[in-house]
């Protein structure tokens, strides 16, 4: 049997390698089976991180459909390589609500191999739908946001440009705790990024003290054993002592960490695992200590963290985080975010926010939902429109709480457009007075 021609046909695809769990490609092609084969015959591409397709889809319009997911999900696009796309399961599930509502989809297909022949073929897609399952796009996207993979390093760069944009004064007689893994040890491979940046500094921010836990998971990431341990380091001058209490695993939701939280922290500084976010953030956040955290991306249009963010007890830092490490240093990518309560004098951002009257704003970035909520996009603010308006989590990142307006409501916002559920958004408005 001869292949399925595919020219004169559009596709859509989302691809992952299978070593890359963090991210995913987004693009498109004329021929399915001829772009998988460009992409796993690349040159010096390992045997085992073959790339795969998630989702494929054919389209009316495959430059629009593209097109129109960079402008949606800017805020989720790898700035190096503006193909790839932060993915998780709940990141997944809007990426695909947003093709399959999207005006240029057609059908969803796949790639199926015939034997014997082994020849790739491409058939409409008979799976059934979310409906047809008894299933929901709000029931998928209620699933634990998370990171496939937790065991990531934060970079010493990503600490250092972050941590560089505070006023000095900020660090000033105070205590820093660094309590999600940040280990101390002989060299840059077994000391966080975290305790090196602050032992590294530690004079010039005019530290009080530093403590940094050491957390015996079941991956060893600093290789120092499996026992957890306190490093305090009093004074410039001071080496620093460990301790290694009886049954202390270096969580940070011990007893012994959270009586140091209490009794001894001023700042909390840190990258905590994502698949515990909301248990840290509830923690950390509502103790009323000072933060300096990593988390992810998606927060702010998530409803376990949008109450933190309308109460005025958290809001985003300066920079996302778009590269981790591994245990195995290999660089990996993940959708992460700074988000604190420290005093924030400027952002870099702002500038990419439009803020200007409702008629100044392009016609093709306003939309009104079934219940005629306005919607607005691509970094766009009507300045002069007093009822709630939905916004992405990009003006949010963006600092647009910074500038007059206010978290309506403490729960996600999905808007109705001719009675199909879109992606998740935030329901914003002008402050009054």
């Amino acid at each position: 049997m001869a292949k399925t021609k595919s020219i004169g046909k559009q596709y859509l695809y989302i691809m992952q390698a299978t070593q890359e769990t963090a991210s995913c490609k987004i693009g498109i092609t004329n021929d399915l089976e001829r772009r998988l084969a460009e992409y796993n015959s690349t040159t010096g591409k390992s045997k085992n991180n073959q790339c795969a397709y998630l989702y494929t889809c054919e389209t009316k319009n495959m430059k629009a459909i593209e097109k129109d997911l960079a402008e949606t999900f800017g805020h989720l696009r790898e700035e190096s390589k503006r193909e790839m796309y932060f993915y998780n399961t709940k990141l997944f599930g809007q990426y695909v609500d947003f093709i399959e509502t999207h005006t240029s989809f057609k059908c969803r297909v796949s790639l199926k191999k015939e034997a014997p022949q082994k020849v790739i073929k491409i058939v409409k897609k008979t799976t059934p739908t979310l409906g047809e399952r008894g299933m929901t796009f709000q029931s998928v996207m209620n699933r634990a946001q998370r990171v496939d993979n937790d065991e990531f390093y934060t970079r010493y760069e990503d600490v250092e440009k972050e941590l560089s944009m505070y006023d000095k004064r900020v660090w000033e007689n105070k205590t820093v705790f660094c309590n999600c893994d940040d280990a101390v040890g002989k060299d840059e491979n077994s000391t966080s990024a975290f305790a090196m940046y602050f032992i590294k500094h530690f004079k010039t921010l005019k530290l009080k003290k530093l403590i940094c836990t050491h957390y015996s998971g079941q991956v060893d990431l600093f290789g120092q054993g499996a026992a957890g341990y306190i490093f305090t380091k009093t004074g410039f001058k001071a080496i620093g002592k460990y301790e290694r209490p009886k049954d202390y695993n270096g969580s940070f939701d011990h007893p012994l960490s959270i009586e140091i939280l209490e009794n001894e922290a001023d700042i909390v500084c840190t990258n905590p695992p994502f698949s515990r976010g909301v248990d840290y953030w509830n923690l950390v956040v509502n103790s009323g200590k000072k933060f300096l955290i990593i988390s992810n991306i998606s927060n702010i249009v998530t409803k376990s963290y949008i109450g933190f963010f309308k109460n005025g007890k958290a809001w985003p830092g300066h920079n996302r985080v778009d590269s981790y490490s591994n245990s195995k240093r290999q660089l990996v990518e993940a959708g992460g975010h700074w988000y604190t309560n420290l005093k924030i004098k400027s952002r870099d951002r702002h500038r990419l926010l439009k803020i200007v009257p409702l008629k100044q704003i392009p016609d093709k970035y306003i939309k009104y939902d079934d219940s005629g909520t306005l919607l607005v996009d691509q970094g766009y603010i009507p300045s002069n429109y007093k009822k709630p308006f939905g916004v992405s989590a990009r003006p949010i990142l963006n600092g647009v709480l910074e500038l007059g307006y206010e978290l309506v409501e403490a729960g996600e916002y999905y808007p109705y457009i001719e009675g199909q559920k879109k992606f998740a958004r935030v329901l914003i408005r002008k402050q009054k007075g």
